[in-house]
Protein backbone atom coordinates (compact mmCIF):
# COMPACT_ATOMS: atom_id res chain seq x y z
CA UNK A 1 0.00 0.00 0.00
CA UNK A 2 2.90 2.56 0.80
CA UNK A 3 4.40 1.83 -2.42
CA UNK A 4 0.97 2.51 -4.30
CA UNK A 5 0.88 5.90 -2.41
CA UNK A 6 4.33 6.92 -2.51
CA UNK A 7 4.05 6.21 -6.73
CA UNK A 8 0.65 8.22 -6.91
CA UNK A 9 1.96 11.10 -5.17
CA UNK A 10 4.88 11.16 -7.36
CA UNK A 11 3.19 10.54 -10.20
CA UNK A 12 0.73 13.79 -9.35
CA UNK A 13 3.71 16.10 -8.38
CA UNK A 14 4.67 15.69 -11.91
CA UNK A 15 3.28 18.83 -13.51
CA UNK A 16 3.59 21.00 -11.08
CA UNK A 17 7.74 19.96 -11.21
CA UNK A 18 7.76 20.41 -14.54
CA UNK A 19 6.24 23.70 -14.65
CA UNK A 20 8.37 25.01 -11.60
CA UNK A 21 11.39 23.60 -13.89
CA UNK A 22 10.17 25.38 -17.17
CA UNK A 23 9.71 28.87 -15.48
CA UNK A 24 12.90 28.57 -13.76
CA UNK A 25 14.70 27.66 -16.96
CA UNK A 26 12.53 30.70 -18.89
CA UNK A 27 13.83 33.32 -16.43
CA UNK A 28 17.52 32.04 -16.49
CA UNK A 29 17.16 32.65 -20.30
CA UNK A 30 15.64 36.02 -20.05
CA UNK A 31 17.59 38.94 -21.53
CA UNK A 32 16.87 40.94 -18.27
CA UNK A 33 17.80 37.67 -16.06
CA UNK A 34 21.67 39.13 -15.72
CA UNK A 35 21.60 43.08 -16.32
CA UNK A 36 23.72 44.37 -14.55
CA UNK A 37 24.22 47.91 -15.91
CA UNK A 38 22.09 50.27 -17.74
CA UNK A 39 23.28 49.18 -21.26
CA UNK A 40 22.55 45.46 -20.71
CA UNK A 41 19.00 46.78 -19.50
CA UNK A 42 18.44 48.61 -22.25
CA UNK A 43 19.64 46.00 -24.44
CA UNK A 44 16.79 44.05 -23.17
CA UNK A 45 14.13 46.01 -23.37
CA UNK A 46 14.93 47.62 -26.40
CA UNK A 47 15.44 43.78 -28.04
CA UNK A 48 11.76 42.93 -26.17
CA UNK A 49 10.25 46.14 -28.16
CA UNK A 50 11.83 44.98 -31.31
CA UNK A 51 12.45 49.03 -32.04
CA UNK A 52 15.30 50.95 -31.69
CA UNK A 53 15.56 53.36 -28.39
CA UNK A 54 14.76 56.85 -29.03
CA UNK A 55 15.88 59.08 -26.38
CA UNK A 56 14.10 62.05 -27.44
CA UNK A 57 10.32 60.02 -27.08
CA UNK A 58 12.21 59.00 -23.95
CA UNK A 59 12.40 62.56 -22.34
CA UNK A 60 8.87 63.81 -23.58
CA UNK A 61 7.49 60.56 -22.22
CA UNK A 62 9.31 61.58 -18.81
CA UNK A 63 8.30 65.36 -19.41
CA UNK A 64 4.47 64.20 -19.67
CA UNK A 65 1.54 63.80 -17.20
CA UNK A 66 -0.68 61.37 -20.09
CA UNK A 67 -3.75 62.43 -18.76
CA UNK A 68 -3.38 62.04 -15.20
CA UNK A 69 -1.95 63.71 -12.59
CA UNK A 70 1.85 62.87 -12.43
CA UNK A 71 4.56 62.74 -14.91
CA UNK A 72 7.80 60.73 -14.30
CA UNK A 73 9.36 63.78 -13.62
CA UNK A 74 6.78 64.94 -10.91
CA UNK A 75 8.66 62.84 -8.33
CA UNK A 76 12.18 62.71 -10.21
CA UNK A 77 12.28 66.45 -11.61
CA UNK A 78 12.47 67.55 -15.08
CA UNK A 79 16.14 67.15 -15.53
CA UNK A 80 16.77 63.71 -13.31
CA UNK A 81 20.00 64.75 -12.83
CA UNK A 82 19.91 66.32 -9.44
CA UNK A 83 17.74 64.36 -6.26
CA UNK A 84 14.15 64.21 -6.60
CA UNK A 85 11.10 64.63 -3.95
CA UNK A 86 8.20 62.18 -4.09
CA UNK A 87 5.46 64.39 -4.95
CA UNK A 88 2.89 62.81 -1.79
CA UNK A 89 5.77 61.53 0.97
CA UNK A 90 8.28 64.13 0.35
CA UNK A 91 11.15 61.50 0.27
CA UNK A 92 14.21 61.98 -1.54
CA UNK A 93 14.92 59.87 -4.39
CA UNK A 94 18.11 59.31 -5.64
CA UNK A 95 19.15 60.92 -9.21
CA UNK A 96 17.76 59.03 -11.99
CA UNK A 97 20.65 59.93 -14.85
CA UNK A 98 23.28 56.83 -14.43
CA UNK A 99 25.80 59.03 -14.71
CA UNK A 100 24.65 61.15 -11.40
CA UNK A 101 24.28 57.77 -9.54
CA UNK A 102 26.40 55.05 -10.65
CA UNK A 103 23.68 52.76 -8.61
CA UNK A 104 21.29 53.44 -11.12
CA UNK A 105 19.52 50.66 -13.54
CA UNK A 106 22.51 47.72 -11.72
CA UNK A 107 20.11 45.61 -10.28
CA UNK A 108 17.48 44.58 -13.14
CA UNK A 109 14.71 43.09 -10.67
CA UNK A 110 14.84 46.36 -8.75
CA UNK A 111 14.50 48.15 -11.65
CA UNK A 112 11.18 46.12 -12.56
CA UNK A 113 9.80 46.86 -9.27
CA UNK A 114 10.28 50.66 -9.83
CA UNK A 115 9.09 50.68 -13.66
CA UNK A 116 5.68 48.54 -12.28
CA UNK A 117 4.87 50.78 -9.73
CA UNK A 118 5.82 54.24 -11.17
CA UNK A 119 3.98 53.36 -14.39
CA UNK A 120 0.77 52.57 -12.69
CA UNK A 121 1.13 56.01 -10.84
CA UNK A 122 1.95 57.97 -13.97
CA UNK A 123 -0.05 55.90 -16.54
CA UNK A 124 -2.62 53.49 -14.64
CA UNK A 125 -0.80 50.92 -16.66
CA UNK A 126 2.29 48.98 -17.07
CA UNK A 127 4.75 50.76 -19.45
CA UNK A 128 5.65 49.12 -22.60
CA UNK A 129 9.19 47.47 -23.41
CA UNK A 130 9.27 50.42 -26.31
CA UNK A 131 8.56 53.00 -23.38
CA UNK A 132 11.07 52.00 -20.51
CA UNK A 133 14.06 51.26 -23.15
CA UNK A 134 13.21 54.99 -24.57
CA UNK A 135 13.56 56.35 -21.01
CA UNK A 136 17.18 54.59 -20.53
CA UNK A 137 17.93 55.48 -23.05
CA UNK A 138 17.15 59.66 -22.42
CA UNK A 139 18.56 59.13 -19.04
CA UNK A 140 21.76 57.35 -20.68
CA UNK A 141 22.53 60.19 -22.42
CA UNK A 142 22.46 62.71 -19.60
CA UNK A 143 26.56 63.70 -18.59
CA UNK A 144 27.67 65.68 -16.13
Amino acid sequence: MTRFISRAWSLSALPSVAALTAMTALAAFSPRAYAASPAEQLAGHTAQAGTPAVPARGQSFFTTTHGREWSCASCHGTVPTQTGKHASTGKPIGAMAPAFNPERFTDAAKTEKWFRRNCNDVLGRTCTAAEKADVLAWLMTLKP
